[in-house]
């Protein structure tokens, strides 16, 4: 954490081909963006250590009431406390206040400000237990492991970033104790935008080993930054982020295929196949209320397409833990995505349901050479047939959607057999 760009590239200039393994609780939106493309490979650590609780979190309006039952119910329990206030001028002032809702604790100051022995003596103390109440700035966000404290306030969580506060609330919930996070805001009702995002991600994954999930909502938030300099958010203004990532999407590709050897393959990805089942394929209203979220998954759904089958469940598992079962509608807009990620290295450029039939119109490109087609329809005459214009109609019983789909599966199977036979 707070280890940034340009240190990481300041030791790849110490030699050119050197590997550089990065562990991080939250990555940055550029850090997690450059291992979405493949410039960056990616690993996940998702299981907790054994007995850890996930931290409850609370964002309330700031009042004394609030902080005097927090720091009271802690420490009835015999724990310790951790009271972020990120203001050095005003830190002693919010310390007053604290020791004024709690008479009986033992609290104290630390920031960054402080001479270092005074500051390791107080952290010491508090590591000790002679400490119940640490009144401190971000300092702490990093580095500390004290299992005896397990409630912590943060003042003005607002204004801090998203793994910042990731960051701090990790700094409890250390033992199997079941630990507080209080996040104080001004007023919940007249927060920023990009504030009520930041604390509603916080509050949606609050599991252990949520960080990876609460990262992607940092990039949703941030935007993935500038990936050929040092900025950690933002876009590229110039050309409009989604082309810019397609385009260096592609690059990547190309450059792998190059150092394997390889020429660099057509880009299939060009081709955007039209595919009309008449299936009601949506995620409905009542599933995502939040018209936000619902385009973010929209989005996200697309980008399948692109995918492999395990990004797919990854993203089917978190609907069903953020939103409930899939309802038909949502499965259809999986199932639909999928077929057009198998359709377009098929060079299959629309796929349209008729009455009874299901219509496949190739493209002249298609790795399906003309003799396979005529050799599969000659079998099954009754069931299929080849027009001139490189239309595949394949004569179904489509009962429902799911059969539809069946269908779909098998013929796109068949397809599939034919080029890798030709390749052979």
């Amino acid at each position: 954490h707070r280890f940034g760009v340009a240190h990481k590239e300041k030791i790849k200039r110490f030699k050119a081909e050197v590997d550089v393994l990065t562990l991080t609780a939250t990555p940055i939106p550029r850090t997690l963006q450059l291992s979405l493309l493949g410039i960056r490979d990616l690993s996940v650590i998702s299981t907790p250590p054994e007995h850890r609780r996930p931290v409850k979190t609370f964002v309330a309006r700031y009042d004394d009431l609030v902080i005097k039952e927090a720091v009271n119910r802690e420490l009835l329990r015999g724990g310790q406390v951790f009271v972020v206030h990120n203001r050095v001028k005003s830190i002693h002032r919010m310390a007053q206040t604290v020791q004024k809702l709690a008479p009986q604790a033992r609290v104290a100051v630390a920031h960054g400000q402080m001479a270092g022995n005074e500051l390791e003596e107080i952290m010491v103390d508090f590591v000790n237990n002679k400490i119940d109440v640490l009144i401190s700035t971000t300092i702490i966000e990093s580095g500390l492991d004290i299992p005896s404290a397990n409630t912590i306030i943060i003042n003005r969580a607002d204004r801090l970033g998203l793994a910042e506060i990731y960051q701090l609330r990790g700094r409890v919930g250390r033992s199997a104790t079941q630990s507080f996070a209080y996040l104080l805001v001004p007023s919940v009702d007249h927060l920023s935008k990009d504030s009520r995002e930041r604390l509603k991600a916080l509050m949606e994954y609050n599991e252990l080993g949520g960080g990876f999930k609460l990262a992607m909502s940092d990039l949703q938030i941030r935007g993935g930054g500038n990936l050929l300099g040092v900025s950690q958010s933002g876009h590229i203004a110039a050309i409009g982020y989604d082309l810019y990532l397609d385009l260096l999407q592609k690059t990547v590709a190309d450059l792998k295929a190059q150092k394997s050897g390889q020429t660099p393959a057509i880009l299939s990805d060009d081709l955007d196949p039209e595919i009309n089942l008449k299936v009601s394929a949506y995620i409905p209203e009542s599933y995502i209320g939040d018209i936000e979220q619902r385009y973010i998954m929209y989005r996200r759904i697309a980008q399948q397409s692109r995918t492999s089958i395990e990004h797919d469940t990854d993203l089917r598992e978190e609907l069903t833990d953020r939103f409930g079962a899939l309802p038909d509608e949502v499965a259809n807009l999986f199932a639909v995505v999928a077929i057009k990620k198998a359709l377009i290295p098929l060079r299959i450029e629309k796929l349209e349901r008729g009455p009874g039939n299901l219509v496949f119109s190739f493209m002249t490109d298609t790795p399906v050479k003309p003799e396979q087609l005529m050799a599969l329809v000659t079998g099954r005459p009754k069931r299929l047939r080849l027009t001139p214009d490189s239309r595949l109609i394949v004569t179904t019983d489509q009962k429902n959607d799911r059969e539809v789909f069946e269908s779909i599966e098998r013929i796109i199977t068949e397809l599939q057999t034919l080029t890798e036979a030709h390749v052979q």
